[in-house]
């Protein structure tokens, strides 16, 4: 698939952003749902459109291991190299499991993807109409110069209502430090720059422009 070939509804430009700009993804697995967000000409991001996650695999909670069936939680990052046009499963892009945060836990796993084909056995699996807008965009915005798209992916939305239930979670401190994230973006509108220091994420502004 390339840039040529877009779906008609994402010819005209929406809200005012075009194909090509700047995004990032936020994925939900409680609520469901995938979002594409879209840098705007006040360098703000905003949400560009919402697709349902046909699928995914596991329960809430991070991938702990290689074939445990279990869809990532965390901060990644897809590059022009993660990109499959010739996917088995319709398109695809891979999202970097394990990243810095997950080998410093040894948590392992290989081929964590969003695709299309709605079957996973481990990652988030989309319809084929979905993956077709999705990875156009992702696709556009790294040919048009985005070194690569940050990617990140939550148990659910990430509000103090919600946390509050999940006090006795073994994955509490996990979730808060997801949270500060998340939180982030909800203040500033723009995604943060994620490392890894100690075994945790460490979310920033400073190489935001």
């Amino acid at each position: 698939m390339s840039v040529g070939a877009q779906p008609n509804v994402l010819i005209a430009n929406y809200k005012c952003l075009r194909v090509g700009q700047p995004i990032f993804i936020r994925i939900f697995k409680e609520e469901r749902m995938l979002e594409i967000w879209v840098k705007s000409d006040s360098n703000e991001f905003k949400l560009f459109k919402d697709y349902e996650i046909c699928n995914f695999s596991g329960d809430l909670g991070p991938k702990l291991k290689e074939g445990d069936r279990q869809s990532p939680e965390g901060f990644y990052s897809v590059g022009a190299k993660a990109l499959n046009p010739n996917s088995s499963f319709h398109l695809s892009f891979n999202l970097g499991f394990p990243n810095a945060y997950d080998q410093s836990h040894q948590r392992t796993g290989s081929s964590l993807m969003v695709h299309g084909d709605c079957v996973s056995v481990g990652c988030y699996a989309m319809t084929d109409c979905a993956i077709e807008e999705i990875y156009l965009l992702v696709e556009a915005a790294l040919q048009s110069g985005q070194p690569s798209v940050p990617v990140h992916a939550f148990p659910f939305r990430m509000t103090s209502e919600r946390l509050s239930a999940e006090t006795e979670n073994q994955w509490f401190d996990f979730l808060m430090n997801l949270k500060t994230g998340y939180d982030m973006f909800q203040i500033t509108g723009v995604p943060p720059s994620v490392t890894v220091l100690d075994q945790a994420y460490i979310s920033d502004h400073k190489d935001q422009n």
